[in-house]
């Protein structure tokens, strides 16, 4: 009678198998530390551009406050530069209305001054005004007459420049006279404030 033992192949198989496995758990042993690393470099990159972008976000935050702050300022620049036209227009109307409430009444002032500083014998015919500029016309019986008449002018507070311009001699139905012209200028008694015009302050 044969035996067949068909155990034995079995336990020779059961005590090789442990064996195997060995060298594949070593690797992953070995490779362990290397994953660990590769994940933290992974993590710290991440990291990184994180923190970048947040750094950027707050780069393009502040530069758009910048462009709105500078839009405001632009604003505040143009409203600034209305205001200063405005206020120029007004300053112009201001000084209009100023040299014309200083010309009121000049020629009433001119004909009085005129009529006080006018000796006898001395007629006027024509006076003439314009941009403080007066050119007189007249009648008299003497150049001294005449010349009283340019001195007075000349002592006057509301005039200077005095000139003669010309004198001539005319004899009508036996009667003779001079027949003079001259120039002066209107002076303020005082200098409105900027007429644009060269107007003199009297110093008497």
């Amino acid at each position: 009678m044969i035996r067949i033992n068909l155990l034995k192949p079995g336990k020779k198989e059961v005590s090789e198998a442990p064996a195997a496995p060995e060298p594949e758990i070593r690797e992953k042993k070995t490779q362990l530390p290397y994953m660990l690393i590769f994940l933290l470099v992974i993590v710290l990159i991440g990291a990184l551009f994180l923190i970048q972008k947040r750094e950027l976000d707050n780069e393009r935050a502040l530069l758009e406050d910048a462009k709105a702050e500078k839009q405001s300022l632009q604003y505040v620049l143009a409203k600034l530069e209305e205001m200063e036209n405005q206020k120029q227009v007004l300053s112009r109307k201001i000084n209009l209305i100023s040299r014309l409430k200083a010309r009121q009444g000049t020629g009433v002032i001119i004909m009085d001054e005129l009529s006080k500083n006018l000796p006898d014998w001395v007629w006027l015919t024509e006076v003439d005004y314009k941009e403080f500029n007066i050119h007189i016309k007249g009648k008299s019986l003497s150049n001294n007459l005449i010349a009283d008449f340019i001195s007075n002018l000349e002592e006057s507070r509301y005039f200077s420049n005095v000139n003669l311009i010309s004198s001539t001699l005319r004899e009508t139905r036996n009667n003779k006279y001079l027949e003079f012209s001259l120039n002066t200028q209107f002076v303020f008694p005082y200098t409105p404030i900027e007429t644009g015009e060269s107007i003199k302050e009297n110093s008497q």
